[in-house]
């Protein structure tokens, strides 16, 4: 009996070890899956982070690539429109005439009546030399021409009279004149020179009057006719606008290294500022009287290959693109004229050049410059 109560009482010792032992078991379970709950949402939340971020980070590159995309593909419709014609030129002035006097007798100088810078008349004596000699031969054949009318030899004194007008015309090359009104721009002689026939001894230039040459592509020449205007701007003269006209256009041009055929047109100005130097530098354009219909397209949307072969993409019916060559000249503000290659309502399809800076600031938004 006493056998049998000690067996249940360690019976009932044993359940109630079990129970703490089942409590504890309990425990531990739902602290490991509170545990495993908790690094669960943990996960969820890096997952749910993860994926914003990407989407993000996906939203940003279609957004930049739509910006690229809609910067880089400019489309412009080939258009007709009136345009003021102006071509630009450039160069430098030359006196509208020069003359090198020369002396056409040979001998020992014996004035000399001018200096440079000294304002001169046409038929004005520059400068002689020694005539003695001239003068004796003059008298002496008019002594002979004397005697032969007294004789009566007509012959003897026709050829006298041939002799002296040589002699005169000798006597007459002794002394230098200005054959026009100018400005002495040279004097290469002074007084007990011995000076040689056909030398050059005074330089005068003709400044009441400037003239340039400025070279013309053949494809502007239809704008160009006599007595055409055109403006120059002169570094020496600023904020000054000289006038010129077009007063020589040649029958022949020339063939430059370029590959294009050029015309030297003439301009002429009529009383320049006295402080317009020749030799003076000027850039300015030539301005075509009224207004041109032309086809434009902008000067971007033309690109130039090898040779000097300039092409545009032009947009197709399906949306594709498609080169083409054409030919084009540069009017100046980002337009050229278009010669040949495309039609009037054709759309042309460029890159802008601002796409570069959308592709730096791709690179900012995808290298975590925010």
């Amino acid at each position: 009996m006493d056998d049998n109560k000690k067996n249940e009482m360690l019976t009932e010792s044993e359940i109630q070890e079990k129970k703490l032992r089942a409590a504890k078991a309990a425990r531990k379970r739902r602290k490991r899956i509170k545990s495993l709950i908790g690094w669960l949402v943990v996960i969820l939340i890096v997952s749910l982070v993860l994926v914003w971020f990407l989407k993000m980070k996906k939203d940003s590159e279609a957004q930049i690539e739509a910006l690229k995309n809609m910067n880089n593909s400019v489309e412009a419709v080939v258009e007709k429109s009136t345009y003021d014609r102006t071509i630009d030129i450039s160069g430098y002035v030359v006196p509208y005439d020069t003359l090198e006097a020369k002396f056409r007798s040979t001998g020992a100088v014996t004035g000399v009546f001018v200096k440079e810078g000294d304002h001169v008349a046409e038929g004005q004596i520059l400068a002689t030399i020694d005539d003695t000699q001239q003068r004796m031969n003059l008298q002496d054949i008019e002594n002979q021409i004397a005697e032969a009318k007294i004789t009566g030899a007509t012959k003897t004194l026709e050829l006298l009279e041939m002799r002296k007008k040589n002699y005169e015309n000798a006597l007459d090359y002794t002394t230098l004149k200005a054959n026009f009104d100018g400005v002495v721009s040279k004097v290469d002689v002074v007084v007990n020179d011995y000076f040689d026939a056909g030398s050059s001894a005074v330089t005068i230039i003709d400044r009441s009057r400037l003239k340039t040459t400025v070279e013309i592509d053949e494809i502007d020449m239809q704008y160009i006719s006599l007595g055409q205007k055109a403006v120059l701007n002169f570094d020496s003269l600023p904020g000054v606008e000289v006038e010129a006209y077009v007063s020589y256009i040649p029958m022949v041009g020339r063939y430059t290294s370029q590959g294009s055929g050029v015309l030297d047109v003439a301009l002429t100005i009529d009383n320049p500022p006295e402080n317009l130097i020749p030799g003076f530098t000027f850039s300015g354009s030539l301005v075509y009287d009224g207004e041109v219909e032309m086809l434009l397209v902008p000067s971007s949307a033309v690109s130039t290959g090898r040779g000097g072969q300039t092409t545009v993409q032009v947009k197709n019916s399906d949306g594709t693109t498609s080169d083409r060559k054409v030919t084009v000249q540069y009017l100046g503000e980002g337009m050229s004229q278009v010669l040949s290659g495309l039609k009037e309502g054709e759309v042309v399809v460029y890159e802008n050049s601002s796409s570069s800076a959308f592709a730096v600031m791709g690179k900012m938004m995808m290298g975590g410059g925010f």
